[in-house]
């Protein structure tokens, strides 16, 4: 199976699409997957000329990666400019994710860019690979090249992926793949920003789970290219870490910005 597999649901009845799953390394499903398939899902029941503009995922229950995914599309609305839909994923044991997307026509409108990559970062062809599935390429940043990066909150983690197998010239399925590829870093985030959770971890004694997901899309982008993508822990409380991050693309434009919360919890000594 590539990406472009990954995304191709099939028709199970009106307004309702099955995904399959994929082994990952730690078991489960990975909470990009079930994000990606269920903004695919989406886009099937809206008009080609809208493309999601932002998207907003809660994870309900760990997902089975032995059981395929059913997607249950809801028509919220259909405007003239926007049009929203919500997404719910079902296995056999009940909803794993519940998501809503907003999809808008292409509007022509002042563009104007506000947050830039760091200049100087290692480039990917400088950075060994470091990847964890056959879907996408990953080069961490070290993180001494990190040091002086001016960013809300700490733990400021970064890494270039780009997604494998995927068409070009699909702006929907790029979405999807930035998507998909927006949940590697945010736990990762969360464990390097708070101390105690970074010695929890190394003993062994984390407890991880993706809360809520958030993407707002900017800018067109070519997902089997190069991506900058960068994380920050903002806030920790309630054994929840919220993380905000960017998406840009090599030459600095901003395709994305992410924001999840993720549940940490740490075992006694």
């Amino acid at each position: 199976m590539n990406l472009k597999q990954l995304f191709d649901l099939a028709p199970h009845g009106p307004d309702v699409f099955v995904g399959e799953g994929h082994e990952y390394p730690w078991g489960g499903l990975f909470g990009g997957h079930i994000v990606a398939q269920a903004l695919r899902a989406a886009a099937y029941t809206v008009s080609d000329e809208l493309l999601p503009h932002s998207l907003r995922a809660y994870f309900i229950r760990r997902g089975d990666n032995t059981q395929p995914v059913r997607y249950e599309v809801d028509r919220i609305r259909d405007g003239k400019s926007f049009t929203t839909r919500r997404v719910v994923a079902r296995q056999q044991d009940g909803a794993i994710l519940n998501l809503e997307a907003s999809f808008q026509v292409h509007e022509d409108s002042l563009n104007e860019q506000l947050v830039h990559p760091h200049p100087g970062l290692p480039t990917p062809e400088s950075i060994e690979e470091s990847s964890w599935s056959t879907f996408l390429e990953r080069r961490t940043i070290p993180s001494a090249a990190l040091h002086g990066v001016n960013r809300l909150g700490t733990g400021h983690v970064a890494a270039w992926l780009r997604a494998k197998d995927l068409p070009l010239g699909n702006e929907l399925l790029n979405r999807c793949a930035i998507a998909y590829l927006s949940d590697d870093l945010p736990n990762e985030s969360v464990i390097e920003g708070i101390p105690e959770i970074t010695r929890a971890s190394n003993e062994g004694r984390r407890f991880s789970a993706s809360l809520d997901h958030t993407v707002w899309f900017h800018r067109p982008s070519v997902a089997s290219q190069w991506h900058l993508y960068e994380m920050s822990c903002v806030n920790f409380n309630g054994a929840r870490g919220l993380t905000l991050g960017y998406v840009f693309a090599q030459d600095g434009t901003h395709i994305a910005t992410i924001a999840q919360e993720t549940l940490v919890r740490i075992r006694p000594d």
